[in-house]
């Protein structure tokens, strides 16, 4: 499963859910009729019935999603679809679920931890690094450009960046 975006609340009384997508285009989601809701192992298949932009989230009836307190039921639960349904990336694109979990050293190999999430700004994509059992403000963030990502490995679940371990 790629993670294609989340439930933040029920929208409405009648089962609509409100979406924030992980897409590059605000609709991709719409390319795909069938949507699987969950966490981690625990995914369950959905027909979508009706979907639409609204501002800058999507608002989504789903089958068998009648009411507010089964849209409530959703809040949290990630969407995705299966990875055989997705586009093959060009050459040095990559989804950003492919890219989490990867663990970042820099060219003097000092290790920075693994990747915990990824955002855009509108300038670029921003990785969010972390070593396990560090506070939250010990975050690092890097620009997902060329310039500082040099290499990606995602068989070996590796990445190699040109970047300072003090900034």
């Amino acid at each position: 499963m790629v993670v294609m975006g989340r439930i933040v609340a029920p929208y409405g009384v009648f089962g609509w859910l409100k979406i924030v997508p992980d897409t590059e285009v605000l609709d991709g989601l719409f390319d795909y009729d069938t949507w699987w809701l969950g966490n981690g192992e625990d995914w369950r298949e959905y027909q979508v019935e009706t979907a639409k932009v609204h501002n800058d989230v999507l608002v989504v009836k789903l089958v068998g999603i009648d009411d507010r307190d089964a849209a409530f039921a959703c809040k949290g639960k990630q969407i995705a679809v299966p990875r055989e349904q997705l586009p093959k990336p060009d050459e040095n694109e990559y989804y950003w679920s492919d890219l989490i979990g990867l663990n970042v050293k820099n060219q003097q190999d000092i290790d920075f931890g693994s990747i915990v999430d990824v955002f855009e700004t509108g300038a670029n994509d921003v990785l969010v690094i972390k070593k396990d059992g560090t506070p939250k403000n010990e975050e690092k963030l890097l620009p997902f450009i060329a310039a500082v990502v040099l290499e990606v490995d995602i068989e070996a679940k590796t990445m190699l960046v040109d970047w300072d371990e003090d900034f």
